[in-house]
């Protein structure tokens, strides 16, 4: 049980002054081009609350991007990474290798959809585990070209920003970018131009009209999906397709690489949001909410694929390190023991009636989706206008900020709230925060 009291503390102004302070001191001394959403200091944290160095708790909508699913701090997290923290901190698994690793690729095997023979390589960052997925795919297949989706988002290094669709902030005067990469239009009912009720059939047949005229099924290593998009506005496929483009890869001979590193661990409701159609990839990438806040990510996938490459193709000097490992023990264990998918379940239960509600009063919420504790909403001009209402979305984002709300936006348009409470909060702190959500929506709407 965390320590920090679940309830919202306002002190002083957003940000207080010791942030503000310490704030000057980050523009001295970090890169102008690591930005900061909301420059509030954070101190402490546990269960839903962050605590400042002013003194104020705020309530938190974000995770951490989707990191702490199972809270700040929590217990089991706590113990395991002190222990282990006692015992030893590295050694480089590829040097001299330790028990805690095996124990998460044992937990990986067994929670992954699938009940084939799996392996796994872990890694640091979701990033890195989706720029191995691809060396894997296209060391095994012996293809080259790999294929993406608009709106995509798959990190920061040179060969998943080529993934990733948006330019700014994230590809912006970094290329060139690594080659034989592609992408096709995403299956996206809110904007498919013939409407939702034809998407999920008109989008599958549009991505393999794609695929062939452009790239050509054969040379095809692998396709690469966010079985739901994260930064790219979480994006719900239409019912189907997912599991089409799996069927499709499989019957061609290409690897289904679904990109979990947000969705996965509960976070949908289901350990993995591809089990939701009953979608067994050949690679699944995982990392945040894995270990519960510390730097751990992995590659999954059938036995004779990760086996194919050779000794030392994989790996990473603090790939797997042991605290890590620990962590995601610690993690995983408080995801079985409280029933997280089942917590993430009540969560959505919770808010989508509210996010109904707002949406009756207010016509610029042009779409409600998402599922588990993995929501959002989309803001337009107003209806019959699907313009994307960017502004709008900064001033609700402002007010939130200025209530002791931390809360996050995303999609390809700027104009998407994404909804990310740790799955440990209570039912009346998540209240609250709607609370002050749909008052911040009603009074910069006017």
């Amino acid at each position: 049980m965390t320590t920090v009291a679940q309830q919202r503390v306002l002190r002083t102004a957003i940000p207080g002054p010791l942030s503000v302070e310490l704030h000057q001191r980050k523009l001295a001394t970090v890169s102008a081009g690591v930005g900061t959403g909301l420059p509030v200091y954070v101190e402490r944290a546990g269960g839903g609350i962050l605590v400042d160095v002013d003194g104020n708790q705020l309530i938190d909508f974000g995770s951490g991007i989707a990191v702490t699913s199972v809270g700040n701090a929590a217990p089991r997290v706590v113990e395991r990474v002190q222990a282990q923290v006692a015992d030893f901190t590295h050694t480089c698994f590829m040097v001299t290798p330790y028990e805690e690793y095996l124990e998460v690729c044992e937990a990986l095997a067994d929670l992954t959809p699938g009940d084939h023979e799996k392996r796994s390589a872990l890694f640091n960052s979701g990033a890195e585990a989706v720029e191995n997925a691809v060396k894997i795919a296209r060391h095994y297949t012996g293809r080259q070209a790999v294929v993406a989706f608009d709106h995509a988002y798959h990190g920061r290094t040179n060969l998943t920003m080529a993934l990733t669709a948006k330019n700014m902030p994230y590809k912006h005067r970094f290329g060139p970018f690594a080659g034989e990469v592609y992408r096709a239009p995403m299956s996206y009912p809110f904007r498919w131009p013939g409407g939702p009720a034809d998407c999920a059939k008109e989008s599958f047949d549009v991505f393999v009209s794609h695929v062939h005229s452009q790239v050509g099924a054969d040379n095809v290593a692998a396709v690469v999906l966010e079985p739901i998009q994260g930064e790219g506005g979480f994006i719900v496929p239409a019912p189907g397709f997912v599991r089409q483009v799996a069927d499709w890869c499989a019957e061609h001979g290409i690897l289904f690489i679904a990109d979990e590193v947000q969705t996965g661990f509960c976070r949908t409701g289901d350990w993995f949001a591809s089990e939701h159609e009953g979608v067994v990839p050949d690679l699944i990438t995982t990392a945040k909410g894995m270990a519960g806040g510390l730097p751990l990510a992995a590659v999954t996938g059938r036995a004779e694929v990760m086996d194919a490459i050779h000794g030392g193709g994989l790996g990473g000097t603090y790939g797997g390190n042991p605290v890590a490992c620990a962590s995601a023990l610690g993690a995983i264990e408080t995801m079985r023991e409280e029933d997280l998918c089942g917590r993430a379940r009540a969560i959505e239960t919770i808010f989508l009636p509210r996010l109904q509600a707002l949406a009756e009063r207010f016509p610029q919420i042009g779409d409600i989706r998402g599922r588990g504790a993995m929501l959002a909403i989309e803001l337009v001009r107003g209806a019959g206008d699907l313009t994307p209402d960017a502004a709008l979305t900064a001033a609700v984002n402002k007010e939130c900020h200025t209530q002791g709300l931390v809360i996050l936006t995303c999609g390809t348009y700027g104009n998407v709230f994404r909804f990310l409470p740790p799955l440990v909060a209570s039912d009346d702190l998540l209240a609250e925060g709607l609370d002050i959500f749909e008052a911040a929506f009603a009074k910069a709407a006017g």
